[in-house]
C-alpha cells in the first residue's frame, strides 16, 4: 500500500518537465492531452509509470483520490 501511496504523491507533486503543459503538475494535466500518451506512447521511465497510472485514474473517475493530496 505504501508504494501506491507515494505514487499518488507523485502524480500531485511531480510536474510535467517538458512540452505545451511544463510545469503543470500530472494531475493536472487535461485529459485529452493523457489520452494522447496513452495511444501515441508514453515516455520511457518513471515519467511514463506515472503518465500511465494517471490515464487509469483519469479514466475511472478517481481523480479524488489524487486531489486530496495535493
Amino acid at each position: 500500500m505504501t508504494n501506491e501511496v507515494n505514487e499518488l504523491e507523485m502524480l500531485a507533486r511531480t510536474q510535467m518537465p517538458f512540452g505545451k503543459y511544463q510545469g503543470t503538475p500530472l494531475i493536472d494535466l487535461p485529459e485529452s492531452y493523457v489520452v494522447w500518451f496513452q495511444s501515441s506512447g508514453f515516455p520511457e521511465g518513471k515519467l511514463g509509470h506515472l503518465l500511465g497510472l494517471l490515464y487509469e485514474i483519469k479514466l475511472n473517475g478517481l481523480e479524488h483520490l489524487v486531489r486530496r493530496i495535493q
